[in-house]
């Protein structure tokens, strides 16, 4: 029979998979097995009593979420979410790369978070929100004369007759999300995209929603539609990776204003949930105006939770080993002790993240060392307390990549699209990059235009002469493409850099458009080029800018360490998670020096040629020697599985060759070669020699 000592040297640490968990609750995987009911129930009870409020009289509701790094604020929206769902529809807004551009991100943000299909349901919180319109519902002689796009917006039109704004149009979109043919770009209308003019033509439309103004009128039509069915939660989270003041601080003043003017203008049906670190709300309350901060109905903080909490915490992640044996240890926390939390906590309180990372370092003691079971004699579990602990200082490097492939992966599955991000969003992801990369001279705003300024920066390369600049758009619409390039002329004229690189994936239009000739004019040459965008250099930016996020946050967990942005920088270059990102490599950003000959592309090899297998080997060793290294001791059966779950185009002869290698380099140890592969246990040499 299988001891619960032999699956803990053979399993991955469980508290390893909370490494990383800030974001999108729409996006990221939030088991709620894991949730604890007793954890910030005071909290919940809060966030309900509001939210009736808001049901009841539809008056907008504003609500400060305030906790310390590790309190378990991110996990908590999505707590929030998946018990509230039902009474309202929730959207996440995260960070926004310029303060000039929050309405138009918090509208695109909004209507992201719309498209997703709520749990136990079968449609997207957006299609379920039409359904429930009274004019939906409307059925008899009137659709038959009128036609049912036409009633629909005749009926939505009486029930509102002043206040909507763009009605026609706005009231036409909202009926087209019901055709499966038209909702993707209705959605995308709604989402700000400028969209070419098939497609407006499609939805009936004239232009896009390309400005503040018209964003903040539109995020008030879906309030004011919302009252005829659910609220909406606006949860912004993160914010301490938002555009910064002159004076160098975050912005949170631009929130703020957003917020007064919800309740100013009485955008009714929202309740907006303002989440925060402590520390960065007493920092930066003091900037923001006093009639501003009046506009918060309710302010609740994150308290550290008991040691019972706690211990409910790591039983939670340990509940699946312990189902494995039939002899269970007594203890749900075992190999952990009641007196691992009193004597790391003599306070009797702490932070979730702060008992996580306990039971992570004393689930690794308990791989690391060869103790009998001591899970019945009190003495003996002093005595284990008391005895020398073993050393579970994580290979930083090692860790890191592992967190880099995780989130890799979970980016290539959620972003599919390009244009999933705004211009201003993609430039700002690849200036974190550039930064981390310690390129010289970032400058953003390249060009010369209160509309496009945003999607462009400039910088310098240490072999190359001049400053160099780059506009990034993929704006589908030819009449703001002719903008962006009569932009990238005057930003020439005026000499701001000596070479334009134009980054697009989308069409250019005929020679008869009048934004196609001059993009002729300037990138058809010599020293200007144009870069085709690809989703493998939106995949690796989009994974650094998350890092970056739950960095600046203090939210990052590196197997024993949270790093700060400076420490994630020095991360990405020393582990050159970046190093293959075809844009940058194009960019000449690892070389000093860029090299375009002509329209350049980033072509990606095909599965099965000689180079990709070489390739896809390279990886699944690396990933494989990182896993035993953070582990320092496991299963070989439970480490190829976790290699074929993370590469699925991998075959398990692959992954055995791999492991084979790796114990000939003398990387990693076989304990036990005479039993069969599926009972051997590996780990690095280091642990053997101790």
């Amino acid at each position: 029979m299988v001891s619960i000592d032999r699956i803990i040297k053979e399993a991955v640490n469980p508290f390893d998979s909370t490494t990383f968990r800030p974001g999108n609750f729409w996006q990221e995987e939030q088991d709620p097995q894991f949730d604890v009911d007793s954890i910030h129930c005071d909290i919940l009870l809060e966030v309900e009593n509001c939210l009736d409020c808001v049901v009841r009289d539809r008056r907008t509701r504003t609500l400060l979420l305030a906790g310390d790094s590790g309190s378990g604020k991110s996990y908590l929206l999505g707590r929030i979410k998946r018990r509230f769902n039902r009474k309202a529809f929730f959207s996440y807004v995260g960070p926004w790369p310029e303060s000039d551009f929050i309405w138009r991100h918090t509208l695109r943000n909004t209507v992201d978070s719309l498209m997703f299909v709520p749990e136990g349901e079968k449609q997207s919180q957006l299609l379920l929100w039409i359904e429930r319109l009274p004019a939906f519902k409307s059925q008899g002689l009137m659709k038959q004369v009128f036609g049912e796009r036409k009633l629909f917006i005749h009926q939505l039109k009486g029930m509102y007759p002043s206040g909507i704004y763009n009605a026609n149009e706005f009231f036409g979109v909202l009926y087209d999300l019901t055709d499966p043919e038209l909702y993707p770009i209705a959605c995308e209308w709604l989402k700000g995209d400028d969209l070419d003019e098939e497609s407006l033509k499609a939805l009936r439309v004239k232009r896009a929603i390309d400005t503040e103004d018209a964003a903040q009128k539109m995020l008030a039509n879906f309030g004011k539609i919302a009252a005829a069915t659910q609220p909406i939660v606006l949860c912004f989270d993160n914010l301490d990776n938002i555009d910064r003041a002159l004076d160098g601080f975050i912005n949170l003043q631009a929130l703020f204003n957003v917020n007064s003017i919800v309740h100013n203008q009485k955008l009714n049906n929202f309740l907006i949930v303002i989440s925060i670190i402590t520390n960065t709300w007493k920092q930066h309350s003091k900037r923001v105006q006093a009639a501003d901060l009046a506009r918060i109905d309710v302010k609740l903080r994150l308290r550290p939770i008991d040691l019972d909490q706690a211990e409910a915490l790591l039983a939670m992640r340990l509940r699946s080993l312990h189902a494995q044996v039939e002899d269970r240890p007594q203890s749900p926390i075992y190999p952990i002790l009641r007196e691992d939390l009193e004597a790391k906590f003599p306070g009797g309180k702490t932070l979730p993240r702060f008992a996580l990372m306990l039971g992570r370092d004393r689930f690794q003691a308990a791989k690391n060392c060869d103790r009998p079971s001591r899970q019945n004699s009190r003495r003996d579990r002093r005595k284990t307390v008391e005895s020398p602990p073993v050393s579970t200082s994580s290979d930083p490097l090692a860790a890191f990549k592992l967190v880099w492939l995780r989130e890799f992966d979970k980016t290539r599955s959620k972003i599919t699209r390009v244009r999933q991000f705004a211009a201003p969003e993609l430039i700002q992801m690849l200036r974190e990059a550039m930064e981390a990369l310690q390129i010289r001279g970032i400058q953003t705003k390249l060009l010369p235009s209160p509309t496009y300024a945003s999607y462009s920066l400039s910088y310098h390369l240490p072999e190359q002469l001049g400053r160099i600049g780059l506009v990034w758009t993929e704006d589908p619409n030819l009449i703001g493409f002719f903008h962006v390039m009569k932009a990238c002329e005057k930003a020439l004229k005026q000499g701001r850099c000596k070479t334009l690189y134009l980054v697009r994936a989308e069409r250019l239009g005929t020679r008869k458009n009048q934004g196609n000739k001059l993009y002729s004019q300037i990138f058809t040459g010599y020293p200007h080029r144009h870069i085709l965008t690809d989703m493998l250099s939106v995949h690796y930016l989009a994974t650094y800018h998350s890092l970056v996020n739950a960095a600046c946050a203090g939210e990052l967990v590196v197997g024993d360490r949270t790093p700060n942005l400076r420490q994630l920088q020095a991360l990405v270059r020393e582990s050159q998670a970046l190093q293959e990102c075809p844009l940058l490599q194009t960019l000449g950003l690892f070389a000093g020096y860029t090299r375009i000959i002509g329209v350049t592309g980033m072509p990606h090899k095909q599965l099965g040629t000689p180079e990709q297998d070489r390739k896809l080997d390279r990886q699944v060793k690396e990933f494989l020697l990182a896993l035993v290294k953070t582990q320092q001791i496991m299963g070989r059966h439970i480490l190829l599985q976790n290699a074929l779950d993370q590469f699925p185009e991998a075959d398990e002869y692959r992954v055995d060759r791999s492991i084979e290698q790796l114990c000939r380099e003398n990387e990693v140890l076989i304990l036990d070669e005479s039993v069969p592969p599926r009972a051997q246990l590996l780990c690095v040499l280091d642990v053997f020699k101790r």
